[in-house]
């Protein structure tokens, strides 16, 4: 009997010592997956490409200006739109620094500056200003996330996207022929409970700025909501719905609102973890709506996009995201038509922002 319960009491320390029942983090957990299938890895997009959805500090040294130039060529991007052009001077300068050394390779995008909001004749100073701004070279206008969310007036009280003191900036836009490519609002999970339940939950425990509790900010469908209302409001106006609108999780829900709304339309920056894990079910909606959405991808790190061309361009299975706060799912691709391909790549760029040079481009 002694002999037997030494024998277990041996058996259970050599399994502590060895490991088991062993507790980590969510965060240490990476497990290297035992799966074998066809690897295409795309490390330079099949077709130049147009990314609408970058930001550069537009006046950076010539030095600067021309490893990023080289890095572009790298992967075949052809023309960066930079959508921090600033507005006014600041403009000019990016302008001139950006476009007279590369003239048809960068594009700026104007912003509005709001720091005069609670002025009676802010709406037609600010339209007044970015017509200047076109003149002097921008392609658009970029409006950034802090409209809708954190922006007030000086009485504290928050500026919603659909404020009528805004409307002559969005007319404006309709009358030049310019887009307004619209940063509202942040992920839905950002505003959900932070718990168990919640996929952002690694992102928002590295980042706890980016929770948006209901004690201090309106909900996501309220911040949404205004968007499309001034969606609607200006048909005239040519709206780009950064990140799929947030709304790449719900393509459903994306396909209704742009059936209501013709005059909407979107890009991908920031949202592939989302399209990488519904295959099927992204490659039908990239093919309905064909002439309705962009390439983008927001933060510039070259080899990040190789990520973005084996979603879009391979048949591959079960391959890494290359961030896990972002997805710790894994990615399949979407292998999509070639010119579908085309059109989010380029041709509908080329289409919705005035003055890109299309030589640069195939004509087919």
């Amino acid at each position: 009997m002694l002999k037997n319960k030494i024998i277990l009491i041996g058996l259970g320390l050599a399994l502590a010592f060895s490991g088991y029942g062993q507790e980590m983090s969510f965060e240490e957990y990476e497990p290297k997956s035992g799966l074998t299938v066809p690897e295409h890895p795309v490390k330079r997009a099949k077709y130049p490409f147009i990314d609408v959805h970058n930001h550069q500090n537009a006046t950076m040294n010539k030095e600067v200006l021309a490893k990023l130039v080289k890095d572009m060529d790298g992967i075949n991007l052809q023309t960066m739109v930079n959508l921090s052009g600033g507005t006014g001077e600041n403009l000019k300068s990016g302008l001139a620094n950006m476009k007279g050394n590369y003239p048809n390779r960068f594009l700026l995008f104007a912003n509005v500056d709001f720091k005069n909001i609670d002025d009676p004749d802010f709406g037609r100073k600010a339209a007044a200003q970015l017509e200047q701004d076109v003149k002097n070279g921008a392609q658009g206008l970029k409006i950034f996330k802090n409209l809708g969310l954190t922006l007030t007036d000086k009485n504290g009280k928050r500026i919603a996207t659909d404020d009528p003191r805004l409307d002559p900036i969005w007319a404006k836009c309709g009358q030049l022929g310019i887009p307004v490519l619209i940063h509202t609002g942040e992920p839905k999970q950002f505003f959900d409970p932070q718990d168990k339940n919640n996929e952002r939950w690694l992102e928002l425990k590295q980042f706890p700025s980016r929770a948006r509790p209901a004690d201090k900010y309106p909900s996501w469908e309220q911040v949404m909501a205004e968007q499309h209302r001034m969606f609607k409001k200006h048909p005239k106006t040519k709206f780009i719905n950064a990140h799929l609108g947030w709304l790449g999780g719900d393509l459903a829900r994306l396909s209704k609102i742009m059936d209501e709304m013709p005059n909407m339309y979107t890009e991908i920056g920031a949202v592939l973890a989302e399209l990488g894990r519904q295959p099927r079910f992204a490659r039908d909606f990239f093919i309905k709506y064909q002439d309705r959405i962009m390439f983008g991808k927001d933060s510039w790190e070259p080899t990040e996009y190789y990520t973005y061309f084996r979603v879009l361009e391979t048949n591959d299975e079960y391959f890494d995201y290359y961030r896990k706060r972002h997805a710790f799912w894994k990615m399949y691709g979407l292998n999509l038509p070639d010119e579908v391909l085309k059109k989010l790549y380029y041709k509908n760029a080329l289409k919705i922002i005035p003055g890109i040079d299309a030589k640069a481009f195939p004509k087919s």
